[in-house]
C-alpha cells in the first residue's frame, strides 16, 4: 500500500504503520501492534496516543488491559477536513499579525550566530579575539566551570601567554568549586585577573564576551561552543558579567 498518501493527509510514517496494523489486527493489546508495525515498544504509546488525539484510534479496557482498535477509514477524511480548518485559522491569525512581524524583522540588529563542536571548535573561536581586540582591550569570562579536562587546562596556559604578549586583558570568574591552583596559575600572568564567582552557580556552561561578541560553552569530553555577533547581546553580557564582578573579591588564598 502506499504511505505516502496517509502521510500527505498528516500522519507520521510510525502513525500510519500502527493505523494500518490495527485496521488488520482488530481490537489488539501494545504486543501485537508492535509486532505488526515493526514499532519499537519504546514509542508505540505515545504514537497510539497520538492518533486517539486525531480520532482515528480508540480503546476499552478489559481486565485493566488496553485493547486498541482503529477507526473507520472514513474517519481520516474528517480529520482531514478538521486539520485544513486549524490551518485556515491560522493562517488569518498570522495574517493579522503580519505588519508587527515586519517591523520586528526591520527593527531587529543584524547579527551572526555560528556553532561548533569539538575541543577544536573552541579554539576557533577563542582565536577570533586575536582578530578583534588590540593592544589594550580584553575579553571576559565568567561561569567557568569547576571542571576541564587536562588538555583545556594546557591550551589556556599556552593561550595566556600568548594574551599577554599581545596585550590583551581578561576578567575571569570561575566557580566556587575551582581547585585554587588554577585560579593561582592564571593570576601568574600578566593582565589577567582570576576571581571566584559570588554567587554557588552551577552549570555546564560558560559565557564569554568582547566588543559585539558572545559566547556560550557547553563544556563536556565533545564540548558545543555558540559564538553571536551581536553588539545588543554582547552588551547584555557584559552588563551580566559587571553585576557579578562587582560582588567579587580579589584571589587570595583561602585558610585551611
Amino acid at each position: 500500500m502506499e504511505l505516502t498518501i496517509l502521510k500527505n493527509a498528516g500522519l507520521t510514517e510510525g502513525e500510519t504503520k500502527v493505523y494500518l496494523a490495527l485496521l488488520e489486527l482488530g481490537s489488539s493489546t501494545t504486543g501485537p501492534i508492535i509486532e505488526k508495525s515493526g514499532i519499537a515498544r519504546s514509542i508505540v504509546y505515545q504514537i497510539l496516543e497520538k492518533l486517539m488525539q486525531k480520532g482515528i484510534v480508540s480503546y476499552i479496557t478489559k481486565e485493566k488491559t488496553k485493547y486498541y482498535q482503529a477507526a473507520e477509514p472514513h474517519k481520516i477524511l474528517e480529520y482531514i477536513d478538521e486539520r485544513k480548518e486549524r490551518l485556515e485559522k491560522n493562517r488569518k491569525e498570522v495574517e493579522t499579525l503580519l505588519p508587527q512581524l515586519m517591523l520586528l524583522q526591520e527593527s531587529a540588529p543584524e547579527s551572526e550566530v555560528k556553532i561548533f563542536q569539538g575541543f577544536k571548535g573552541l579554539i576557533t573561536v577563542h582565536e577570533h579575539t586575536y582578530q578583534k581586540l588590540s593592544k589594550g582591550e580584553g575579553y571576559f569570562f565568567f561561569g567557568i566551570t569547576p571542571a576541564q579536562p587536562t588538555h583545556f587546562h594546557a591550551y589556556w596556559q599556552r593561550d595566556h601567554i600568548r594574551r599577554a604578549e599581545a596585550g590583551i586583558t581578561c576578567k575571569l570568574l570561575f566557580h566556587p568549586d575551582t581547585e585554587e591552583t588554577i585560579l593561582e596559575n592564571r593570576n601568574s600572568y600578566d593582565g589577567c585577573d582570576a576571581r571566584y564567582m559570588p554567587l554557588m552557580i552551577t552549570t555546564p556552561s560558560w559565557f564569554m564576551g568582547y566588543k559585539d561578541v558572545a559566547v556560550i560553552s557547553f563544556i563536556s569530553s565533545n564540548p558545543i561552543t555558540i559564538e553571536i555577533v551581536n553588539k545588543e547581546i554582547a552588551d547584555s553580557f557584559h552588563a551580566y558579567f559587571d553585576e557579578f564582578w562587582k560582588q567579587s573579591e580579589k584571589f587570595r588564598k583561602r585558610t585551611r
